[in-house]
């Protein structure tokens, strides 16, 4: 990719099909999840190292097939993102087992504003003013959902928050890592995913059981298992597609979509599980969606302009 293509960003169709299979994919994993969690009582954890495991073998088979070749890299410039990518699935999937649905779309759009603040502290990214400002609608949507949900419980808010920070420092991470390296989404994904996997696989037996009712080895029903490979599937499509967005975008951008999902999946989460939505709700939902035209907006008319200027450029 020349200069001027990545300056440009990649092609609209591009975007638009890994954006709606990102879409597609985590609306799906949430719904997979919190049936497991719910309906199975399936530990989080392991779940999430299966997780780690299904997309190392995705990746293996992608390669085999010739879609990508591995590029060499230390274990010491990978092994930060995949700590932190530990943090942020365990997190987030402790988080989901402990919340609504609801509640825990609503912790993860706080992270579009952390990520701001970590490029601005650590990487000196300014930005623009206008885009600081579709972030009051989208927190004013956080906050209103947040007072209404009657489920609201403390451990749940905790694992929410720490996932929160843990997931920003991830996807700025991401986006960092690909662009240092110089590599591309599925090069370095194949060889953070195992690592993540190795780190996982000695922390869940120190926090849930591993044989035994209740633990990653069952027993468990037919349906269990087989929602858990669909689980699994889902999550390898969701780990590629996140890779690929932030690197060819930004993470705030990839968080500004995820606003839209949360939508989405609120009112999945209400129709499927029951949780309780109010008008007060549909009001924060609609600020939300507000934020997120706004910040499409001006991110569209800021590609015209960096456009403009290659073309005008010698």
């Amino acid at each position: 990719m020349g200069p001027e293509e990545a300056a440009a960003g990649p092609g609209p169709g591009r975007l638009a099909a890994a954006l709606a299979a990102n879409l597609a994919a985590s609306t799906g994993v949430v719904f997979a999840n919190k049936w497991l969690y719910e309906r199975a009582r399936f530990p989080a954890l392991s779940l999430t190292l299966l997780h780690f495991a299904a997309t190392w073998l995705g990746l293996r088979a992608c390669r085999a097939r010739g879609v990508f070749a591995p590029r060499a890299l230390r274990p010491g410039q990978v092994l930060p993102l995949a700590l932190s990518f530990c943090g942020f699935v365990a997190l987030t999937n402790l988080s989901l087992r402990s919340n609504t649905v609801g509640t825990y779309q609503l912790a993860k759009a706080l992270t579009t504003p952390v990520v701001l603040l970590l490029q601005q502290a650590v990487y000196g990214r300014r930005a623009p003013a206008r885009v600081k400002l579709t972030l009051i609608p989208i927190i004013l949507g956080v906050f209103l959902n947040s007072y209404y949900d009657v489920k609201f419980n403390f451990l749940g808010m905790v694992y929410a928050s720490l996932g929160v920070l843990v997931t920003s420092v991830y996807q700025v991470w991401v986006g960092a890592k690909q662009h240092e390296l110089q590599v591309n989404s599925m090069q370095l994904l194949y060889y953070q995913a195992p690592m993540s996997c190795g780190i996982l696989l000695c922390i869940v037996p120190f926090f849930e059981p591993v044989f035994g009712e209740g633990g990653i080895f069952g027993p468990w029903t037919l349906s269990a298992v087989l929602m858990v490979i669909l689980s699994a599937v889902i999550a390898f499509m969701v780990n590629l597609t996140i890779y690929w967005i932030i690197g060819n975008t930004s993470p705030v951008t990839y968080n500004m979509f995820g606003h839209f999902k949360f939508c989405i999946t609120l009112m999945g989460g209400y129709i499927l599980f029951k949780d309780p939505l109010s008008i007060n709700q549909g009001f924060g939902i609609a600020c939300t969606l507000f934020g997120i035209l706004a910040y499409t907006h001006f991110k569209l008319s800021e590609q015209e302009v960096n456009k403009s200027r290659l073309v005008q450029s010698p």
